[in-house]
């Protein structure tokens, strides 16, 4: 955690949840477990080179060396046969991982063309929270001449809160920009 963003949940964000939530101990308030960032890229059943810009693309976006994902199972009309790499994706824990937020709410986020707050309609009802985007351009590590091709991607929030409300205040008071 970087320290102000963990002075700030330890010293800010845990009592005024423990008071919105009436929690009876600190181990019930809800914290961030892990971030997932998964890139799907179907482009690469055809031309295998294509993932490997995907890869340092999400490796320079992440800090961390991305995992390649591969097909489950075949699927004829998309050319596909199971163990096929078709993704690259990272978990985020820890240090990296709050690094990663502070980034991605302050920085990115705010670099999205006509951007006016990400919908709070994308929780699963367990508390975890998931974010798609269209372009990788809007993190500022990226340099937008050596893009090959824009790619999106999605980016999962897994909390340890219960119910989708705790999870959104959560997200809220460490910085989420949520449409009004």
């Amino acid at each position: 955690m970087t320290a102000r963003m963990k002075d700030r949940y330890l010293n800010e964000i845990t009592p005024s949840l423990m008071q919105k939530f009436s929690y009876n101990t600190v181990m019930q308030v809800p914290k961030i477990e892990k971030v997932v960032i998964n890139m799907g890229v179907g482009d690469a059943v055809a031309n295998s080179k294509v993932l490997d810009s995907a890869v340092e693309d999400l490796q320079t976006i992440a800090g961390q060396k991305p995992v390649v994902t591969r097909a489950k199972k075949s699927i004829a009309g998309f050319k596909l046969r199971e163990g096929m790499p078709i993704g690259a994706k990272v978990t985020l824990r820890g240090e990296r991982m709050y690094h990663f937020l502070d980034k991605l709410f302050n920085v990115a986020l705010p670099r999205v063309r006509d951007f006016r707050g990400v919908s709070s309609k994308a929780f699963d009802g367990r508390g975890n929270y998931t974010l798609g985007l269209k372009e990788q351009l809007i993190f500022p590590e990226i340099e937008y001449d050596k893009v090959d091709k824009i790619r999106g991607m999605d980016i999962v929030i897994v909390t340890t809160a219960q119910t989708d409300e705790e999870s959104r205040e959560l997200l809220t008071q460490l910085g989420m920009p949520f449409t009004k």
